[in-house]
């Protein structure tokens, strides 16, 4: 009875599990579907779930206007430029913060954290009035900026996680053998940070790519739009909505982060919970 029980609940517990992955993956396949159907289909009923009835015009639209090319060209940059910019800053304030023992280092550490607690929208009045009068308003410099600002703090302390489990003992052998502080750091610590730097990239990568509302309101011209802000100020108008055009480019826009993701999910699981065994 009890074999019985236990069969019983692992097919229920399976079940459910096979459930739930259905929920969280049809919108992401009825998006793709989506991009192979012309406006008329969509709007049709019964719906219709067969990519292989659809066709190949909304790509074709898509891969050919210089609009839409323009859109991840900028999303690229922006988002290249905001990794490089975090990584540089986090590896520098990391080390110091995990090496360097000096009074204020825990108000240091929670005030860079506390930066998350605030909302976007709290400082875009401010930001743009400040990025108006510095002469940043649509140009790669002043998203960069503001990406870079948004992902520092968490990688900062995940840096400086990685750092406290790497032992002060190579610093000091380092520095017996003459090698600087920073030769230290970039000849004999940073190697050893592969996955932390992984994960950090990942990470801002990630937000920098999906951000909207600094894309928005920096970024006003359409030469200079990201790929979220392109997509929804592209096929969303005041009478009609083109949801054919949307899905398909928001299947290109998926389509990056989806094979970083699959080519280096490991280095990001280890980067995500490697810095955590001490610290």
């Amino acid at each position: 009875m009890n074999k019985k029980k236990k069969v019983v609940s692992i097919i229920l517990k399976y079940f459910i599990i096979c459930v739930c992955l259905l929920i969280f993956i049809f919108p992401v396949y009825w998006m793709f579907v989506s991009s192979f159907m012309d406006n008329s289909t969509l709007m049709s009923w019964p719906p219709q779930f067969n990519p292989f009835k659809g066709s190949l015009e909304s790509y074709k639209k898509i891969l050919t206007m210089p609009k839409y090319l323009t859109f991840f060209k900028n999303s690229v940059i922006v988002s290249t430029f905001t990794v490089i910019m975090c990584i540089i800053t986090s590896v520098f304030a990391g080390y110091s913060l995990s090496r360097y023992k000096f009074f204020g280092r825990s108000f240091i550490m929670t005030s860079i954290l506390s930066i998350q607690m605030f909302p976007i929208v709290a400082i875009l009045i401010s930001l743009y009035t400040f990025y108006s009068q510095l002469g940043l308003i649509n140009t790669y410099t002043g998203l960069v900026l503001a990406d870079t600002m948004l992902g520092l703090p968490l990688s900062i302390w995940l840096l400086k996680s990685f750092f406290d489990t790497i032992s002060t003992s190579l610093d000091e052998s380092a520095k017996i053998d003459g090698c600087s502080r920073l030769g230290t750091l970039f000849v004999i610590i940073v190697p050893l940070l592969k996955p932390g730097l992984v994960a950090v990239a990942i990470y801002t990568f990630l937000q920098s790519w999906d951000d909207y509302l600094f894309g928005m309101i920096i970024m006003n011209r359409d030469a200079m739009r990201t790929l979220p802000v392109g997509i929804a100020q592209s096929f969303i108008g005041e009478f009609a909505h083109d949801y054919s055009g949307m899905m398909t480019l928001a299947v290109c826009a998926s389509l990056p982060v989806i094979l970083l993701f699959i080519f280096l999910q490991r280095y990001m699981v280890a980067g995500l919970t490697g810095g955590a065994v001490k610290g």
